[in-house]
């Protein structure tokens, strides 16, 4: 009996190291996991967007980089399909500079794979700088922040921005956060000409946003792996955040078991001297 102990008090790292390694590549190889409903604020975003009528235009905000990237980029690509085949308009910008090439290179590859046109469905404005004079300038006539697109082409030239000037002439703005941009959208956007939001963010900083959705100033929140998991079970495309949200937990659920061995390995020696 005391051998048993000693063994379960002292397991060999290298077998906490192939479990881990099970743990995480067993769910993101077969893309298999466990069954959960859901959460309200995920269902309130799927929600309005399903309410959009066709030809509604999305405005997208990418204000993170590549630090969040693995956290992010699966969810804009899966939210990109999903308002594409709603047959919905996209109007894509950024507040941080080093995060628009992530946004550019995931627009392009979903409008390719849905069969958009450029300047027809999709339009990317790109990055002017200072973020609140943006956001307020915009709500009265975009073209005295963005008289171009990101490639120079006059946006009076393109088929889709004829008809739109302000935030009158969009549905809703997406937001994909990593900071405190989203504090200045709800505070200049949805305060200020009543811009209809729904926030997408890292982990660390969904609570911060949750007083946001409390209140009724935006109509959804996805919040870290756990929100984009819920994305892709309503949009019925499970992908890497559904497998990742499952990895974690049977990591989850390993480090507990392992835990639990320490402390009876551990307990049971001490009282056997």
């Amino acid at each position: 009996m005391k051998n048993f102990f000693e063994k379960i008090a002292r397991i060999d790292r290298r077998i906490i190291y192939l479990l881990v390694f099970v743990g995480v590549a067993v769910p993101l190889v077969t893309k298999r996991g466990f069954t959960f409903e859901p959460s309200e604020e995920v269902k309130r975003a799927y929600d309005f967007i399903e309410s959009l009528p066709e030809g509604s235009v999305v405005l997208i905000s990418i204000d993170y980089d590549a630090a969040s990237m693995p956290e992010l980029q699966p969810l804009l690509e899966v939210v990109l399909r999903h308002i594409f085949s709603n047959n919905l308009k996209v109007l894509m910008m950024g507040h941080w500079p080093l995060g628009l090439p992530l946004g550019q290179i995931a627009l392009e590859k979903i409008a390719k794979e849905m069969n958009k046109k450029y300047g027809h469905d999709y339009v990317f404005l790109g990055y002017r700088p200072g973020v609140a004079a943006v956001i307020l300038n915009m709500g009265k006539e975009i073209r005295t922040v963005f008289n171009t697109d990101y490639k120079g082409t006059p946006i009076d030239s393109l088929e889709m921005m004829r008809d739109i000037h302000n935030y009158s002439d969009i549905a809703l703005l997406i937001g994909f956060e990593a900071g405190a941009t989203g504090d200045f959208w709800v505070q200049f956007g949805q305060a200020r000409f009543g811009l209809k939001i729904i926030l997408t963010s890292t982990a660390v900083i969904t609570p911060d946003l949750y007083p946001y959705y409390q209140a009724g100033q935006i109509v959804g929140l996805i919040g870290g792996l756990r929100g984009a998991a819920d994305y892709e079970i309503l949009v019925k495309r499970k992908g890497f955040a559904y497998s990742g949200m499952t990895a974690q937990s049977v990591i989850h659920i390993i480090i507990l078991i392992l835990i639990l061995l320490g402390n009876i390995g551990y307990f049971a020696l001490r009282r056997l001297k």
